[in-house]
């Protein structure tokens, strides 16, 4: 790299950061004490924020200890695969066609980028491996996991008979895409008259189907998959409690900037700092493989920190770049995974004012949002509906008299894309089931006073009470705090 280069790094990063960044950041990262990220209890944690972690309550349910691999194993998708037959026998389908990635990601294994491009997945009952139509960029990626054949197309749109790559340029007619994945479907060979697809068809698409494959029903089985992957296994759990051990030590060395730094810095350059110190750690420990490809997929974590009028707004449209002052609300927001698996931790902060008091209204939003994060665990059992969780959490806010900063429901379902369903919401009856894994974010939001209070953790469904994959406190002692 030229010295012209370095150049604008370094000062383009100081316009940014102000100047000093490269050494603040080293001040806190030298107060950081390196621990052993497998290590649940984390015996060794420094004495800065990490010694206020939430230790394990032995007589309680609680998170299983942390996953030792950076992905689940073929051998997992394989078994799923298997689960997933045995429930389509059930119903006398012997095939089935999945075209959203995320079920192909969950049965399969094979994480890819999503485009416009669409891919398909389609196994038989005596199927040993997975059969794909994919795009060519994609060819050395499907064919390196669990691949048993398919049929390639070279790029959207694709051009009958061009495939570039193997020195075939020509300007074809514009492949139809579903009738290419039909007739790779029928060169393959159909189990049955069944096939189980993750949705519905169009009429144009039954029309295609029933030319190509005559007398071969559709039928969408998509309520099956997603029952599935609503409840996670114990290798999925213990491969999302692994990525909260990042996420936890990034909130804390957070806290640790903020302390440290006080009114110097912005929200920005502390979720900046916390997201290149915490990467840098976990980067470490994954066996990357110098870049090859399926190792460490779907794995970082994102630190985003607010504070002051824009943690009043649930979904800010602005950016997070407002200097961290005295009397203000903040926010750090956390996401992480590791293969594809963990999710959100928020933590929310009151800054006390220049008389080193804080403020009485904050308190209140404050310690009725968090008192309704602890409603929601204790509530979440196996055979309780999600729609009786949000009425308890609802009914103790408009008690505790802040119903107008209330402007949506206490928390949805995560899984791998985020937001799954089903939700902790008043119109959603659905029974919760053991290992299933919700948000938790009975926030509460004041525009007028530029105050808010939003949390979220993962919060799964046990059967006496949910349980937190977190070890970051919900204390006063952790999120009030003066600088």
């Amino acid at each position: 790299m030229g010295s012209s280069r370095r150049g604008f790094l370094r000062d383009s990063t100081m316009a940014v950061f102000g100047a000093g960044f490269l050494g603040r950041l080293e001040r806190v990262s030298a107060m950081q004490k390196p621990v052993s990220l497998t290590d649940s209890l984390r015996a060794q944690a420094s004495g800065t924020s990490e010694s206020l972690f939430l230790k394990p309550d032995p007589d309680a349910e609680g998170p299983p200890p942390p996953a030792d691999y950076d992905r689940l194993p073929l051998e997992w998708n394989k078994r799923t695969v298997a689960r997933f037959k045995a429930l389509l026998a059930d119903r006398s389908i012997e095939a089935f066609l999945v075209r959203n990635p995320l079920n192909t990601i969950y049965l399969t294994g094979y994480w890819h980028t999503t485009t416009e491009r669409p891919e398909a997945t389609f196994m038989n009952a005596d199927d040993e491996a997975p059969w794909f139509m994919y795009p060519g960029l994609d060819r050395d990626l499907v064919k390196s996991w669990w691949f048993g054949s398919g049929e390639m197309y070279f790029d959207f749109h694709h051009a009958e008979g061009a495939f570039p790559h193997d020195g075939k340029v020509q300007q074809g007619a514009k492949v139809d895409l579903f009738e290419f994945l039909l007739q790779g479907i029928r060169k393959h060979g159909v189990q049955g008259e069944i096939i189980g697809v993750d949705g519905e068809l169009y009429p144009s698409e039954l029309a295609k189907a029933e030319k190509t494959l005559p007398g071969v029903e559709f039928v969408d089985v998509s309520d099956i998959l997603i029952d599935m992957r609503q409840v996670k296994t114990p290798e999925e759990l213990a491969l999302w409690r692994r990525s909260y051990l990042y996420q936890d030590r990034a909130h804390a060395f957070a806290r640790d900037y903020i302390l440290t730094h006080g009114t110097d810095v912005t929200d920005y350059e502390v979720g900046m700092a916390t997201t290149l110190w915490i990467n840098d750690q976990l980067y470490s420990d994954l066996d990357l493989a110098d870049g090859a490809v399926h190792h460490g997929v779907k794995s970082r974590v994102g630190i985003y920190v607010r504070v002051g009028p824009v943690t009043a707004v649930p979904h800010p449209n602005q950016p997070y770049f407002n200097r961290i002052g005295r009397g203000m609300a903040l926010q750090v927001a956390g996401i992480s995974s590791i293969g594809g698996y963990g999710h959100e931790n928020y933590r929310a902060y009151i800054i006390a004012d220049d008389k080193g008091e804080f403020d009485p209204h904050m308190r209140k939003l404050w310690t009725v949002s968090r008192n309704c994060c602890d409603m929601q665990r204790d509530l979440s059992v196996e055979g309780v509906t999600c729609s009786h969780v949000a009425y308890e959490i609802h009914k103790y806010q408009v008690k505790e008299g802040v119903e107008r900063f209330v402007y949506h429901r206490p928390a949805h379902g995560a899984g791998v894309e985020g937001h799954q369903s089903p939700y902790i919401a008043l119109g959603d009856y659905t029974m919760m089931k053991n290992n299933m894994c919700f948000s938790e974010e009975p926030g509460l939001y004041d525009p007028e006073a530029g105050c808010g209070f939003n949390w979220s953790d993962t919060i799964v469904v046990g059967e006496k009470s949910g349980y937190r994959m977190s070890q970051v406190p919900y204390t006063e002692e952790w999120c009030w705090i003066r600088v």
